[in-house]
């Protein structure tokens, strides 16, 4: 699944290679996509690169291979995502702890939550609101406003998060230091990580010693929401 940013980028790459034989630069690629930074075309450029659907030519600069296009390569883009908009509430809520795996036919009652798409555990990206909703056991809910979301990576596989699971997330803007949060960076792409603090910066910290912890200004993360439940299908 490609994000809507990553379809138009991989688009344009694949059609400037076949008219002019040569890779698009940063700051063309940036105009192209209408983004304010070469940061945000570097992630993008990762993400496709990490699917399999670039590839970098070492020791040649502006050297992109486009290895395969998306099934759905002759069909309009994406809709463009809808932004989830964070709530605060208020009051003193119990917290669940992690569920490893929580067969719903095992709840006593079952709650039907939005089922917003997939969310990376790896590189981030584009939270892509479907319409599906998903049975979740009453026990993994505290109180305050709730969605799933499906895990795609395995940046947080030692925090027992792997490729394929539903995480329940309840709505909030803040989240103490070591929570697991949905951390929306640069308005533009979501991310499922641990969040800590680094004096006045904020990281985002993996449970995956092969990726690195990112660090940003606090302006440029927003968290969404914070972890509150697993659900695993075997």
């Amino acid at each position: 699944m490609l994000t809507r940013k990553q379809y138009e980028l991989l688009m344009f790459i694949d059609e400037r290679l076949r008219a002019t034989g040569i890779s698009p630069s940063f700051d063309e690629m940036k105009e192209a996509l209408d983004l304010k930074s070469k940061s945000g075309i570097h992630r993008l450029i990762t993400g496709l690169e990490e699917r399999g659907f670039i590839r970098r030519l070492a020791h040649r600069a502006r050297a992109l291979e486009v290895l395969r296009l998306p099934d759905n390569a002759a069909d309009p883009l994406p809709a463009a995502p809808q932004r989830f908009s964070p709530t605060v509430i208020k009051g003193n809520f119990a917290q669940n702890a992690l569920a490893g795996a929580a067969p719903v036919a095992a709840a006593a009652e079952a709650i039907a939550l939005p089922l917003y798409g997939k969310i990376a555990a790896g590189t981030p990206i584009e939270a892509m609101r479907d319409t599906t909703t998903v049975e979740v056991p009453a026990s993994l809910l505290g109180g305050g406003e709730h969605y799933a979301l499906t895990v795609e990576g395995d940046s947080m596989v030692e925090a027992g998060i792997f490729d394929g699971d539903t995480v329940i997330i309840r709505r909030c803007d803040t989240a103490d230091a070591g929570t697991i949060v949905v951390a929306l960076v640069d308005d533009l792409e979501v991310t499922l990580k641990r969040l800590r603090r680094k004096g006045a910066s904020i990281a985002l910290e993996a449970a995956n010693p092969k990726y690195e912890t990112r660090i940003f200004p606090p302006d440029r993360v927003k968290v969404q929401g914070r972890l509150v439940g697993l659900m695993r299908m075997y």
